[in-house]
């Protein structure tokens, strides 16, 4: 399994795409990124069935010492892999909608998009601490210039601002970073995974990571960078930066806060839920009186990853599943959401809510993908939104019935912003005539918008296909957090039951035998 180079190999491919589309034409570009996107999707399949499940805990794994202190070294959990495949299934989709949406400087655009994938691979795959944040942060520089050059009228506002927000974030991880390196004496992350760091350092530590981190999340008030970037950003801009992005943040949560900082993230977690609960009803409060529908999706993304957080600091395995699987689908829900407004944008040239209505009559299956992905949105059973709200409500319920309460509530919210949007632009009254007047959607538009659709059913109707490959990785973090306990005299939090199932925690200790290094 690992003689291969595989994942190196399905962040080569995108990478030498994006270097071929600077020297050719416009439409050599457009197919150079379609096809460097899909054969890194087939090599992604690979990755996925290939993945042992119940196997190791670090599989595909690659090492090569560049020098001291730094190593290439990559290798993927089941967390990981979700988070690749993720990845690498929304970029094909990317490229389709941009294909006659983008008409000046393609190439550059399409070798954005391309080296942005290599980056977003390297990053969920990285295994040495200071690789990570090379991806990590050069992951800003392409989406910048996305936003930057192709977005809207005040793209070089949003921009700046997205780049500063996000890179100020990080400073103070990056030094952390070479503490935790000089006091371990390693820069490999499954080993850093395991170190038991001094109690009082761990404090400090974890407000470093959680700046970046709560950032790219974005936590509230963290978040005010977002709405610009999305409402400025070209379509597939937005897509990407919902479903990927924004997962980073969570991803650095599992990866090092949880497994690194126990002690500091129960300490702490009494902050992340006000936080999220605060960002949860505020910002769906918020969505319910936008007039853009760009502006109205992105506050609901702050409010869905608030329950991410939420769930991520609940200390029980429940939470952590919902928390991944709400990225998951948010990923796929948030990015179709955002595809569907670029479908009637490219026709009327306008993100308005009021400039539509009845389109229904004229687009029925727009309609109907659009009515999908609201209810996915919501929560709906049957789609991939019920099983990670579901998860994650009750992984919070066993910790504080008041934080799940209030994250219910904004729930409640959501549906009531998501309906307004889709009654108002589906069944709204027919007064505009250039909105009637408009055709249903293309084939390409298909291409689209199909595949998500068919993947928010599938997760929807079988999680386990999800859940499987990483229960282990999950049953890992939750014996490592076990001893944990968040701060007793908190009326908000209660502290989550120490006693964990014997064989659980044994079935961990073989899980983890078996994948060390």
């Amino acid at each position: 399994m690992d003689a291969f180079p595989l994942l190196s190999t399905m962040m080569l491919v995108p990478l030498a795409g994006a270097i071929v589309a600077l020297f050719v034409g416009a439409n050599a570009a457009r197919w150079t990124a379609v096809i460097a996107t899909l054969v890194t999707f087939g090599l992604g399949v690979l990755l996925w069935t290939g993945y042992e499940i119940g196997g190791a805990q670090w599989q595909f794994t690659e090492r090569a010492e560049l020098f001291a202190g730094f190593s290439y070294a990559l290798g993927i959990d089941g967390i990981a892999l979700l988070l690749i495949m993720l990845s690498v299934f929304l970029m094909p989709i990317c490229i389709a909608a941009s294909w006659g949406a983008i008409q000046k400087r393609v190439g550059e655009y399409m070798s954005a998009f391309l080296f942005m994938e290599t980056l977003m691979i390297g990053t969920f795959a990285a295994q040495d601490i200071f690789l990570f944040y090379v991806f990590f942060e050069a992951g800003l520089i392409p989406m910048y210039l996305i936003i930057g050059v192709w977005g809207g009228d005040n793209r070089i506002y949003a921009s700046y601002k997205f780049f500063l927000y996000t890179l100020l974030g990080s400073v103070l991880m990056l030094i952390a970073m070479f503490w935790m390196v000089a006091q371990a004496g390693t820069s490999d992350i499954p080993t850093l995974m395991q170190y038991d760091f001094p109690a009082g350092a761990q404090t400090w530590l974890w407000l470093a990571f959680f700046a970046s981190f709560a950032v790219k999340v974005p936590m509230w008030p963290f978040h005010t960078w977002l709405p610009d970037a999305h409402v400025q950003a070209p379509t597939a801009g937005s897509v990407i930066l919902a479903g990927v992005l924004l997962k980073l943040g969570g991803y650095g949560f599992l990866r090092f806060s949880l497994p690194m900082f126990p002690q500091a993230s129960a300490d702490f977690a009494w902050l992340v839920f006000v936080l999220s609960m605060v960002a949860v009803v505020y910002t769906s409060l918020v969505a319910l009186v936008q007039h853009d529908m760009k502006k109205l999706i992105a506050y609901s993304s702050v409010a869905h990853m608030a329950i991410v957080t939420v769930g991520l600091f609940s200390f029980n395995v429940q939470g952590l599943e919902g928390s991944m699987i709400i990225m998951l689908s948010h990923g796929l829900v948030s990015g179709a959401l955002f595809l569907c407004v670029g479908v009637i944008y490219d026709r009327l040239h306008t993100r308005e809510i009021d400039r539509y209505g009845a389109i229904s009559n004229n687009m029925p299956y727009y309609a109907l993908f659009f009515l999908l992905f609201t209810m996915a949105s919501i929560g709906l059973p049957g789609t991939s939104g019920f099983v990670g709200e579901f998860l994650s409500l009750a992984g919070i319920y066993q910790v504080s019935t008041t934080v799940a309460l209030i994250c219910t509530t904004g729930i409640i919210l959501g549906a009531a912003y998501m309906l307004y949007l889709y009654r108002r632009v589906a069944f709204g009254p027919e007064k505009n005539e250039d909105a009637q007047a408009m055709g249903d959607i293309t084939a390409r538009e298909w291409a689209m918008l199909a595949p998500i659709a068919a993947v928010v059913m599938w997760m929807g109707v079988y999680p386990e296909s999800f859940l499987a490959p990483m229960r282990a990785d999950i049953a890992v973090l939750d014996a490592r957090i076990a001893s944990a306990t968040p701060e007793s005299d908190s009326q908000l939090v209660v502290g989550p039951p120490k006693a964990k199932a014997a064989n659980a925690v044994s079935a961990v200790e073989g899980h983890n035998e078996e994948g060390a290094h």
